[in-house]
C-alpha cells in the first residue's frame, strides 16, 4: 500500500460501534458510497466497543439535558429497532439498582428523579417487591429500571461493517493514521505504512487514541485520554442461578462509573465486574506497562490534579482491583448467596475517559473540530448504546463539511 493515494468523500477514523455507525449515517445523508473507515486493528470493535458488558443503559444515571441522557435515550430506541430489524441478539431485561443500607436511600432518589426527568420507566420496590424481580438479591429498596437491556455489540459492529460495504463504502484495517493536513482542496490523509487519501472531511472516532489523533490532524489539545482498566469476572455453577437479569449497586455520585456489578449477557451467561483502576497503557488489557503512555501520564499536569482530587477513591479501587475477595465482598452486598468459588476471570476491557487540563473527569459525551475535521473526544460508557444517536449529531456536522 505505500505511496498509494486515494480519494473518498468522508474519512472516519476508527472502527468501533460510534466510527461505524457514524460512517453508516454519513453515507445515508451524502447518498454515496464514498466513505472510507480507517482502523489500525485487524477487524471493528477490538476495543471499547468489544469488550463492555453488553448492556444496553436506560439513559438513568445522567444529569437532565445533558448529552449522555438525551442520546442514551434516543441511542437505546434507535438500538432496540435496528437489532429487531436485523435479528439481532437482544433482550429488554430490565435491572434493578439495590440501594444496600440506609445511607444509599437519598443517592436512590436522587437517580428515580433522574430517571423520571429523563423519561426512563421505573419504579421503585421495597424489599418484598424486590424479591418478586431479583429474589436472591438483598436491599432496603431498589429501583426497577424497565428500559435497560442486554446486547451483543460486536455483531451490532459486524452488521454496521456490512451494510457500510454493501452500500459502497470501504473498511480499511491495518491503517493507523499518523497525520492530515489541510490544503485548499480539502484534506490529505497519511497513514502509518504510507499510503494516503484525499478527503473533503474526516471524523475521528479513535476512542483510546482519540485525543492524539486530534492533534495528528491539527487541532489543538483540549482533553487527555486516561484509560480505565475494568476486571470482569465469569459466575458460573449455582451462584450464576441466582441472578435473573441485571443486579447493581446505587453508585458514587462523584464517579463516573457505576461499581461492580452482576449481568446477565445476551447469551446468558452471568458475569461481575468491572472494577476501574488507571491502566498503564491504553491497550494494556493483559496488565502490562506500556513506557510510552505511562511517561505521558506521569508528564501531565491533568493527571497529578485528578489524582489529588480522588486520591482516596482511586486508593479504595486500586485495592479491589488487586483482591478477589473485596470484589467478592461487593458482590455479597448484593447478593449474599454468591460462592467465591463461582467466579473465574474474564476478559478485560478499557475505558477511555477524558480529562480536562485542570485536573476533572469530563462528565458527558465531548466534540471538537479543527479545519475539515469533527473529533469525538470523550464517548465512554454509555456511547456503545447511543451510539446511533451520536451519529445523527456528528453527521449532521461532517455533512456541512463534505458539500
Amino acid at each position: 500500500m505505500t505511496g498509494r493515494s486515494s480519494d473518498a468523500a468522508v474519512v472516519v477514523v476508527g472502527a468501533g460501534l460510534v466510527g461505524l455507525a457514524v460512517a453508516r449515517a454519513v453515507q445515508t445523508r451524502l447518498g454515496t458510497g464514498e466513505v472510507v473507515v480507517l482502523d489500525k486493528e485487524d477487524g471493528p470493535a477490538r476495543h471499547q466497543s468489544g469488550r463492555n458488558s453488553g448492556v444496553a443503559h436506560s439513559g438513568l444515571y445522567y444529569a437532565p439535558g445533558s448529552g449522555k441522557a438525551r442520546l442514551a435515550v434516543d441511542g437505546r430506541r434507535r438500538l432496540e429497532r435496528y437489532c429487531s430489524e436485523r435479528s439481532l441478539p437482544h433482550r429488554t431485561c430490565g435491572k434493578v439498582v439495590v440501594a444496600t443500607d440506609g445511607s444509599q436511600l437519598p443517592a436512590l432518589a436522587e437517580l428515580e428523579r433522574r430517571g423520571h426527568a429523563n423519561g426512563v420507566r421505573l419504579e421503585r420496590l421495597d424489599r418484598a417487591g424486590l424479591r418478586e424481580v431479583e429474589p436472591h438479591a438483598r436491599a432496603v429498596a431498589a429501583l426497577h429500571v424497565l428500559d435497560t437491556g442486554v446486547v451483543d455489540f460486536p455483531a451490532v459492529a459486524r452488521s454496521l461493517a456490512t451494510e457500510l460495504r454493501d452500500a459502497g463504502g470501504e473498511l480499511r484495517f491495518g491503517a493507523e493514521v499518523a497525520r492530515a493536513t489541510v490544503d485548499p482542496d480539502g484534506l490529505e490523509v497519511e497513514c502509518v505504512d504510507g499510503s494516503r487519501l484525499r478527503t473533503r472531511a474526516l471524523v475521528n472516532c479513535a476512542g483510546l487514541h482519540s485525543d492524539r489523533v486530534a492533534v495528528r490532524c491539527g487541532a489543538e489539545p483540549t482533553v487527555r485520554i486516561l484509560p480505565f482498566r475494568g476486571d470482569y469476572l465469569d459466575v458460573t455453577g449455582p451462584s450464576a442461578d441466582l441472578v435473573r437479569a441485571l443486579v447493581y449497586p446505587v453508585p458514587d455520585p462523584r464517579w463516573p462509573f457505576l461499581g461492580v456489578h452482576l449481568t446477565r449477557s445476551v447469551d446468558g451467561r452471568v458475569h461481575a465486574g468491572p472494577t476501574a483502576v488507571l491502566a498503564l497503557g491504553r491497550e494494556a488489557y493483559d496488565r502490562s506497562v506500556d513506557r510510552t503512555d505511562t511517561l505521558g501520564m506521569l508528564r501531565d499536569r491533568a493527571l497529578w490534579r485528578l489524582g489529588l482530587r480522588y486520591w482516596r477513591t482511586g486508593l479504595t479501587e486500586l485495592r479491589r482491583a488487586r483482591s478477589r475477595e473485596l470484589v467478592l465482598a461487593d458482590l455479597r452486598r448484593l447478593v449474599p448467596e454468591l460462592d467465591g468459588a463461582d467466579l473465574r476471570s474474564s476478559a478485560p476491557g478499557i475505558r477511555a475517559q477524558a480529562v480536562s487540563a485542570d485536573g476533572r473527569l469530563v462528565d458527558d459525551f465531548a466534540f471538537g473540530t479543527s479545519p475539515r475535521c469533527v473529533h469525538v473526544l470523550n464517548a465512554p460508557s454509555p456511547a456503545a448504546t447511543a451510539s446511533l444517536a451520536i451519529a445523527e449529531v456528528v453527521a449532521d456536522r461532517v455533512v456541512a463539511l463534505a458539500d
